[in-house]
């Protein structure tokens, strides 16, 4: 029998100095403060793009191409 390593759930890859990829949910500090870093720098750039309304001439492409 030959040895199978275990099934990789695809959204939790292989992180170094992890176990078999698992990272049990523990997040360095310097990587939580990245990440909330990351998060309000994200924010303070798009939110307003991300509200602003979708152009007509996107939604009826969008539209014609869901009824194909």
């Amino acid at each position: 029998m030959t040895d199978v390593p275990p099934k990789q759930d695809k959204a939790d890859p292989v992180t170094p100095g992890t176990t078999n990829g698992v990272n049990r949910g523990r997040v360095a500090p310097s990587d939580a403060a990245f990440d909330l870093w990351l998060k309000r720098g994200l924010h303070a750039m798009y939110d307003e793009v991300a509200k602003e309304p979708v152009p007509p001439e996107l939604l009826a492409l969008i539209e014609r191409d869901r009824k194909t």
